[in-house]
């Protein structure tokens, strides 16, 4: 069932059960009001022909009494008139075709019925007479059918055209609606280009604004593939070529020769490995895989793993702290920060000179752990600062894979933390802050 549909059928539903409660009250009481209204007619009537019939002389009324008509009396068309004695016999009446007399036993309303017509009556004693007047339940029917069909048109013809500009009303106010699915099937299957719809309702405004969130973020996931790809083909092609230039010579020659060709072709085997676990290892992070195996650690926790990790990190680095460390858990999954901090010394042990420790403070303050890693280098050229995170950039002819300092950045900003570097006199500080858990 579409929206539109829906919308229509609960909103037509609700008008109409409304609007059925109302007009069927309104006529209920316009019944009981046009009743009540007939009745007082009745008295009124009766109370009337009680003044006249006090005004017409006592001699004159014996004679009179078979001539008195409605005209006479003063009676409303449609109503008949009964003046009889307390005795019960009938004095005059208005109406005497009737084969027999009305019922004025019983002083006020009631119903009767005469020669199988049913009447409604209403009798009033004065001056030792009885007047009853009364008027058919028939005309009274046919009198209320007319009033309350009268009354019942307009009322349907207000729902009906109700519905109608209901339904317009809908199919309008949906419009926008249908003006974005337009604008997204007709878009091309590469077409990530955020939607620009406008004139939108604010309803509508966070659906077009998580719309085109989603199409920047396959956009990223795209453009993040490409790169992994272009990457891989850019940063194996030398590798396997060494690899297999060096088992060629392997193979075309002996002794001493060949040995050191295999000797080559291995390290260039275990470069290329190097090279494609860290490319996986940066296609987990920015690909938003989850790292949460249920692990809480803190930063002093952290630090120790870090240094088990590296290779000869329990000799060359030097752990420290200043002040006292909060007990408070990272807020970031352990093996990410570890991995972060593993990728910063192995890249401060690479470039400080053997013999030479590098110093590994930490120390928390407040929501953050920060992590200061100092190696004794040769330093780096403010002017290459900005490309310590790039991809596959090296300082020189260094022999990492060029992707360390770059899944620490993924890392810091798939946390939420900072990274930053600094030129010291002999060598370079590393600066990293991860949020510690509330």
């Amino acid at each position: 069932m579409s929206l539109r549909l829906r919308l229509t059928l609960t909103l037509g539903s609700t008008f109409i059960i409304l609007w059925s409660l109302a007009a069927a009250w309104m006529l209920y009481d316009l019944r009981a009001e046009m009743m009540r209204s007939l009745d007082q007619r009745l008295a009124a009537s009766a109370q009337m022909v009680a003044g006249l019939l006090v005004q017409i002389p006592q001699s004159s009324q014996p004679e009179t009494a078979e001539r008195i008509t409605a005209q006479r009396l003063g009676m409303p068309d449609g109503l008949t008139c009964q003046v009889s004695s307390l005795r019960g016999e009938v004095i005059a009446r208005s109406n005497p075709e009737l084969a027999e007399p009305l019922d004025a036993q019983q002083i006020g309303f009631r119903d009767q019925q005469i020669d199988g017509v049913h009447w409604r009556s209403y009798t009033v004693e004065q001056h030792g007479m009885r007047i009853t007047t009364a008027d058919r339940l028939d005309e009274r029917q046919t009198l209320q059918s007319s009033v309350l069909l009268a009354a019942a048109l307009p009322v349907g013809v207000a729902l009906l055209g109700t519905l109608l500009l209901l339904w317009l009303g809908v199919r309008k106010g949906l419009e926008p609606l249908r003006r974005m699915a337009d604008a997204v099937l007709q878009r091309g299957p590469d077409s990530l280009e955020p939607l620009q719809l406008s004139p939108l309702p604010s309803e509508l405004q966070p659906l077009q604004n998580s719309q085109n969130q989603l199409f920047e973020r396959i956009a990223h996931a795209i453009e993040r593939e490409r790169r992994f790809t272009g990457d891989a083909a850019h940063e194996l092609r030398s590798p396997l070529t060494a690899i297999k230039v060096h088992l060629q010579v392997a193979g075309m020659t002996t002794g001493a020769e060949s040995a050191h060709a295999l000797v080559q072709a291995e390290k260039g085997a275990d470069r290329l490995q190097s090279t494609l676990e860290q490319l996986l290892l940066l296609a987990r992070v920015e690909g938003r895989q989850s790292f949460e195996e249920g692990a809480q650690a803190t930063a002093l926790e952290v630090a120790r793993l870090a240094i088990q990790d590296v290779p000869d990190a329990k000799e060359r680095v030097e752990l420290c702290s200043t002040g006292e460390l909060s007990p408070r858990v990272l807020n970031i999954p352990p093996a990410l920060a570890t991995m972060a901090l593993r990728n910063l010394l192995d890249n401060a042990l690479r470039h400080t000179l053997e013999g030479t420790k590098v110093e590994l403070e930490v120390n928390c303050q407040g929501d953050w752990a920060s992590f200061k890693v100092r190696d004794h280098g040769p330093g780096l050229a403010d002017e290459s600062m900005m490309m310590l995170t790039r991809r596959f950039w090296r300082q020189g002819a260094g022999s990492g894979s060029g992707l360390g300092l770059a899944i620490v950045d993924a890392i810091v900003q798939r946390s939420g933390g900072q990274l930053r570097f600094s030129n010291c006199s002999d060598g370079m500080l590393v600066t990293l802050e991860l949020p510690l858990r509330p």
